[in-house]
């Protein structure tokens, strides 16, 4: 895939946490989209996982404004959800020509990529290193070590 993401997907807004981009689709960590934009705020509303291997030849998916909008042929987009349960975003991913993504097994891989970042994600949220859902949705500053914090 040309484009990969680690998305945090609110109610609001669709945040870019973490990317892979070989296509120049022209997203860096903390850029957003619109959120009515996305296949990703249909998966924050239902919590299912979209797989289109080739949106030309899917009827559901051929007039569908994102593809349109974003110019892809496939696209994966599979929820993220932390330990407790609640959704954090997706981990989403788009290339502009068809890819072979709904098979059993690669569906499998997909999942269970999107199931290590959750477990990172809940680590990190429980030991106050990334901000918890529902705060300010931004990762929390790096703590400073006590010898940096002395003047000279």
């Amino acid at each position: 895939m040309g484009f990969a993401a680690v998305a945090r997907v609110t109610e609001q807004r669709w945040i870019a946490c973490q990317v892979a981009d070989k296509i120049d689709f022209g997203l860096e960590p903390g850029d957003e989209l619109d959120l009515k934009s996305t296949i990703c705020d249909e998966i924050r509303e239902n919590g299912k996982l979209v797989v289109i291997d080739h949106v030309a030849a899917e009827p559901a998916w051929r007039t569908h404004h994102t593809p349109a909008l974003y110019g892809f042929e496939s696209y994966v987009s599979i929820p993220i959800l932390l330990a407790d349960g609640s959704f954090f975003g997706t981990l989403c991913a788009i290339d502009p020509a068809p890819r072979a993504l709904s098979s059993a097994e690669m569906v499998a891989t997909l999942r269970a990529f999107a199931e290590q970042v959750a477990t990172i994600l809940s680590v990190r949220i429980d030991s106050g290193t990334t901000a918890a859902p529902g705060s300010a949705n931004r990762a929390a500053p790096p703590a400073v070590p006590a010898r940096d914090q002395a003047t000279p």
